[in-house]
């Protein structure tokens, strides 16, 4: 029987997935570029950080120079996520930018062997063709003209730089916290965004900038104030599992306050990624457990 701190644990998660679903949405409040989208969530989202930091007298500082290096790399990766997360968003619907985007375990699942000599396993293969499928039946047609197929295009880029990101982060710098890291990648994808940013003809108003603070402390920062607080009661396996229902709070959200609609079709591609997804998560977490320690 869960406790009363598993139980609030399970709550922050839970809320956290909702938020990073609901980001989503500000592609299509925000009526600014998706670099400029990018560059405010960014750094709002570093600054939220920094403050966390101090609060909870937590250190910001790097052991070595390398360790700065990867991290500025990571935050141009990520700053590249975001855009074409955004952009996917913006030219096609939030379904279709999240269902995209959810297909990220897939590329780690196949980038993982090429990086750290970990064996490819059959059950990847099946997932790898059943979220295949599901991509197909969201995209209505594969004419590069369509809107909706450029969409699914930009989410998949979304998906790719994010698994490249999370793979670079497990490389190289595990040692500091999770506050830390994400406090130098959200600062150098600001950086990163900022001269496109500076391109965007039109003066934010001060609605837009309103969205942008709201969408970098509570929808990123307090989101992953949140997953790391969950942390301490739950399994990682829990947590990833979760964030598998993030397509789902998002579509919800967006049927709720955008009144976008999925079709059949995008709900049928979308289940089959949904359940694609966790059940590799279930395979693998499986897998870590009857491998060892020092697998794990």
């Amino acid at each position: 029987m869960p406790t009363s701190a598993s139980r609030l644990s399970l709550i922050q998660l839970h809320i956290s997935v909702a938020l990073a679903g609901g980001a989503g949405l500000f592609a299509k409040f925000v009526a600014v570029s998706p670099a400029l989208i990018t560059c405010g969530r960014t750094l709002f989202g570093s600054l939220a950080l920094a403050i966390a930091a101090v609060l909870i007298k937590s250190s910001l500082r790097l052991h070595r120079r390398r360790d700065l290096l990867m991290l500025a790399l990571s935050g141009a990766i990520l700053a590249v996520h975001w855009f074409s997360f955004f952009v996917s968003i913006q030219v096609s619907t939030v379904a279709i930018g999240l269902l995209s985007f959810s297909t990220f375990p897939l590329f780690v699942t196949f980038l993982e062997p090429f990086v750290f000599g970990e064996r490819l396993h059959r059950y990847d293969v099946i997932t790898a063709l059943v979220v295949v499928v599901g991509l197909v039946l969201v995209t209505p047609n594969w004419d590069i003209n369509d809107h909706l197929t450029q969409g699914v295009l930009w989410g998949v880029l979304s998906a790719f730089s994010y698994a490249v990101l999370s793979l670079l982060i497990r490389s190289s710098v595990r040692v500091y916290p999770t506050l830390t890291v994400a406090f130098y990648q959200q600062a150098f994808a600001s950086l990163c965004m900022l001269p496109l940013a500076l391109r965007w003809q039109e003066i934010p108003t001060g609605r837009d900038i309103v969205l942008l603070i709201v969408l970098g402390v509570a929808f990123t920062g307090l989101a992953q104030g949140l997953t790391v607080a969950s942390l301490r009661h739950l399994r990682a396996q829990t947590v990833g599992v979760a964030f598998g229902m993030e397509p789902v709070y998002g579509i919800l959200l967006a049927w709720l306050l955008l009144n976008e609609q999925p079709t059949a079709r995008t709900l049928c591609g979308g289940s089959l990624i949904f359940f694609a997804v966790i059940w590799s998560s279930f395979k693998h977490s499986k897998s870590m457990s009857t491998s060892g320690p020092n697998h794990a």
